[in-house]
């Protein structure tokens, strides 16, 4: 079974401090820790800004550093490919957000729980 751990903190991205919509999700199976993570609602010098090209929300995921056994941080270096959506091109979208952070959750879980995870394609 994957146990599943929500944080308070953003797990990528560097000017998540500047976002209003946060999340980040540990997994963990039989050892394996996957963080997913997603952002949005970024506000630089007071207006609403893109998180990437064309998106105010994205979720990434990445395995996480073997060195770190006490947070399991993400390691940059891993990421996780996934089939779900990943980023929304509107605004004031957190509702949307918020569900395409769950998908990829459950989509991930289900591949920790098969043991078939692979890192994207570099």
């Amino acid at each position: 079974m994957v146990s599943r751990v929500e944080r308070g903190w953003a797990g990528h991205f560097c000017c998540a401090q500047s976002c209003l919509f946060r999340r980040n999700t540990l997994l963990e199976k039989d050892g394996v820790y996957v963080v997913v993570s997603s952002v949005g609602s970024m506000i630089i010098n007071g207006e609403l800004d893109t998180v990437g090209l064309g998106r105010y929300y994205e979720t990434m995921a990445f395995f996480s550093d073997e060195g770190d056994s006490r947070y399991h941080d993400i390691d940059v270096s891993r990421q996780i490919s996934f089939k779900s959506e990943w980023e929304i091109a509107e605004q004031d979208a957190d509702d949307k957000a918020n569900d395409m952070h769950e998908t990829v959750v459950l989509e991930l879980s289900k591949k920790l729980e098969e043991g078939s995870l692979t890192t994207a394609s570099t």
